[in-house]
């Protein structure tokens, strides 16, 4: 689906005059990715975005063309296979992609010892190659513009080996730890690399993952903080809870952090079913 307007109803705001035309947004269909679509729409970018849910695309293209006269390209790929990453790839094709936004992910939560192995190696391709991919082809095309914009989903629990969650928290520290280098690297060339790092969110992610969070923020407590921080910092932790939580284990050891969030796990899993079965959700 698209809808093409005049460049010239557009907002010129400093997001799109420094990485416009196009953003490409993962995992757009639900939570933190439909927010960020809908924030880059609202500034003024053409958006591709990218879920597995089409019929929840759709609707949302549909909404943001309308509100905000922009163009919407819908595609639905399973970023866990090659097929649905060369999907994407080929959807960016004579497009002038100048923002991408990695939101697709999942986790899981449970003993990883019987875990579904499919679903681990799963999330490692979602979370871990499907960024890799994506930021080699649609990076070098940024580097050869000289301007350009990389959002990565990173995590309070990248920081530390988190029990319950070991698969899924060393996914996200693979992540930080490429947003990191990412960002030094491709500065030069104007490409700004930014690690978003939340606590727990409201984004439709804990029951996916079959947890039972407490205090926890929404999706827009973090992408306008993202978004300022790109070009700025490397790494961003979005709003007060997460703030509030990083203070509260940065002067800890490593081994007492993850003694510490051993103890968070096993009270937001304690609702499972003791079988030994590890709870597991598939991206949007």
């Amino acid at each position: 689906m698209q809808r093409q307007d005049s460049s010239a109803e557009r907002p010129a705001t400093d997001l799109y005059r420094r990485f416009g035309p196009v953003a490409l947004v993962t995992g757009a269909s639900d939570g933190i990715g439909r927010a960020f679509a809908t924030r880059l729409a609202e500034a003024g970018f053409d958006l591709i975005l990218v879920a597995r849910r089409r019929a929840i695309l759709d609707g949302l293209a549909r909404d943001l063309a309308e509100r905000y006269r922009v163009s919407c390209t819908v595609v639905d790929a399973d970023l866990a296979t090659d097929a649905g990453v060369d999907t994407v790839i080929h959807a960016g094709q004579g497009r002038d992609v100048g923002m991408l936004v990695n939101a697709a992910g999942f986790g899981t939560s449970g003993p990883f010892a019987t875990a579904r192995l499919d679903e681990e190696l799963a999330m490692i391709d979602v979370n871990c190659r499907a960024v890799v991919a994506l930021c080699h082809h649609f990076g070098a095309r940024m580097v050869a513009r000289r301007r350009g914009g990389i959002v990565l989903m990173s995590s309070l629990l990248a920081f530390q080996g988190v029990p319950r969650a070991a698969n899924y928290a060393a996914t996200k520290a693979f992540v930080q730890t490429f947003a990191e280098g990412l960002n030094r690297e491709l500065a030069p060339a104007g490409v700004a690399v930014v690690a978003t790092a939340p606590g727990p969110i409201r984004s439709g992610f804990e029951a996916r993952a079959n947890l039972r969070m407490g205090l926890a923020q929404t999706p827009d407590d973090v992408v306008p903080a993202t978004l300022r921080a790109l070009g700025r910092r490397t790494t961003v932790r979005p709003g007060w809870l997460s703030k509030g939580l990083e203070a509260s284990l940065a002067l800890l050891p490593r081994a007492l952090r993850t003694r510490i969030l051993a103890a968070v796990m096993s009270g937001m899993t304690r609702h499972q079913n003791g079988d030994g079965k590890a709870e597991h959700a598939r991206p949007a």
